[in-house]
């Protein structure tokens, strides 16, 4: 059978604007069990373009693909262009069978089967195991309902089967690296670039995340094959940066320090840049020197909020004093803070935009990138504010980077006005530009520039589109009224063996 992995344009600004583009790694992961097993892949990219629906239509006829996988990062915000994508495809292949996974139809796979008939299969939390499964049922006579993480119909039904087991050993499945062109993907101002994962999932309990609960547990692969993963990309495809998927890639100090020590061993110059806790940081202040050394150029640390309370509130479990510590520890050893602040995660008003500002200042971190709150049903952050109303009603633009949520009192233009005006009077702060054009590491002076150079086009992109494109309800619908009610029973994807089912085994 021939399987076509389609990547769908996405409308998110970060998607368009940069003219940089990162591999599809969830397709590429998928992509490389199948290839092992045997199946003909094919991988379409088209954010290069990015592609029209037609012309994503017509290479998968010329592929004469027999299946369609399609999913994406952007996830919910992918998920308008995936239904229309696949109500193409079946209206010139009708017996194409249609595959779709990721975040979003993980939680909403009812929704999804009942509302688009084109769409015939939802694969449900990681894939690499339940897609095999999932082509050896279809090439073969074995009744769906045996495969387990996925949905379906059967008949006028809509069946969800067992979950999927959680797969323990991250390094039973390769990704396939083969199926991409090197040279067309670079980040970061013009480096080849992959995106790369050494763990999955986080054990903290952060309300608002739409990750946590899909990885199930925190677990991560072993650190030397992982580091000479990445080393033969160096060397065979000219790789010279990592942007790692994790959530948490440190999440474990004697995993994270072995792959550091790896990775130093053999000796590549590779750039890493990820995201982690604040309180990792804080925890490896004794290690920080072998982060740069194995060549740890930037990290994004979720800062949130300038209110402890809001910070228990939302289950973040951190403080501000651990934040404020982590953005001093990687300044002192070169590498670049860029701390996250999310604005929306209460009824706030003007004067919380003003502290929220001085609380930046306070922790004078290197890059900033300003974020709204948006409420994904699955997480136990969707309840605490179904009440309040709506703003924006496109969800293709759910993306962090539009309000969604009303503030009572405080206009949206308003609430634009601020956010927007903290990001230019953070990054435009005397001391943010003599650290851009005089840092001594050359390779500090050269992210600090390309953020500054692509943050400048999105800004005016953002206010342009704020101005004369976006269309804000006045008076809209709750939460609850415009989405539904919670899926927070859901919010754990996979299935996972107890410590006494473990032991047997072994």
């Amino acid at each position: 059978m021939k399987i076509a992995l389609v990547n769908p344009p996405h409308t998110a600004i970060g998607s368009r604007i940069p003219k940089e583009h990162l591999p599809p790694l969830g397709l590429l992961s998928i992509g490389g069990p199948l290839l092992d097993a045997g199946f003909n892949v094919k991988l379409l990219d088209a954010e290069f373009g990015p592609m029209l629906l037609w012309d994503i239509v017509r290479e998968v006829q010329r592929f004469s693909a027999d299946v369609v996988m399609m999913g994406h990062s952007g996830s919910s915000t992918a998920h308008p262009t995936i239904v229309e994508l696949s109500r193409l495809l079946k209206l010139t292949m009708p017996r194409l069978i249609i595959v779709y996974g990721g975040v979003h139809p993980t939680y909403h796979w009812n929704e999804i089967l009942a509302e688009c008939p084109e769409i015939d299969i939802i694969v449900r939390g990681e894939g690499e195991r339940t897609v095999l499964a999932l082509m050896t049922a279809l090439s073969g006579d074995v009744p769906l309902n045996y495969v387990k993480g996925i949905a379906f119909r059967s008949g006028n039904d809509i069946v969800a089967s067992a979950p999927a087991e959680m797969i323990r050993d991250l390094d039973e499945y390769r990704v396939g690296w083969e199926l991409i062109e090197h040279s067309r993907y670079s980040y970061w101002g013009g480096k080849r670039a992959v995106v790369a994962q050494f763990s999955r999932g986080c054990p903290y309990l952060c309300s608002y995340c739409g990750q946590r609960g899909f990885w199930t547990q925190w677990r991560h692969r072993e650190p030397a094959k992982f580091a000479r993963e990445l080393a033969r990309l160096h060397r065979e495809h000219g790789v010279e940066l990592i942007n790692f998927a994790d959530e948490l890639p440190t999440g474990s100090r004697k995993a994270w320090k072995a792959f550091l020590e790896a990775l130093i061993a053999e000796k590549v110059p590779l750039l890493l840049v990820g995201s982690t806790r604040a309180s990792d940081i804080v925890r490896d202040r004794d290690i920080l020197h072998l982060y740069k050394k194995a060549g740890v150029i930037r990290f994004l640390l979720g800062i949130e909020s300038y209110d402890d309370a809001t910070l228990k509130r939302i289950k973040k479990g951190g403080t501000t004093t651990e934040d404020q510590r982590a953005i001093d520890l990687l300044r002192e050893h070169g590498i670049i803070s860029m701390a996250t602040y999310v604005v929306g995660f209460s009824e706030e008003s003007d004067r919380d935009y003003w502290k929220s500002y001085r609380h930046l200042l306070r922790y004078d971190p290197d890059q900033v990138q300003l974020l709204y709150a948006t409420p994904h049903r699955w997480t136990p952050f969707y309840k605490t504010v179904e009440d309040r109303k709506v703003v924006l009603a496109d969800t293709r633009r759910w993306d962090y980077k539009h309000q969604v949520l009303s503030a009572p009192g405080v206009p949206p233009w308003r609430v634009f006005l601020w956010f927007k005006a903290i990001e230019v009077l953070m990054q435009a702060r005397p001391k943010v530009i003599a650290r851009t054009l005089f840092h001594r590491d050359a390779d500090y002076r050269h992210a600090m520039r390309w953020y500054t150079r692509i943050g400048r086009r999105v800004w005016f992109h953002e206010a342009f589109e704020f101005l004369f494109k976006t269309r804000l309800m006045r008076c809209g619908p709750s939460l609850r009224e415009f989405m539904g009610r919670t899926l927070e029973n859901r919010e754990y994807a996979l299935s996972k063996k107890s410590m006494r089912e473990v032991v047997t085994e072994a």
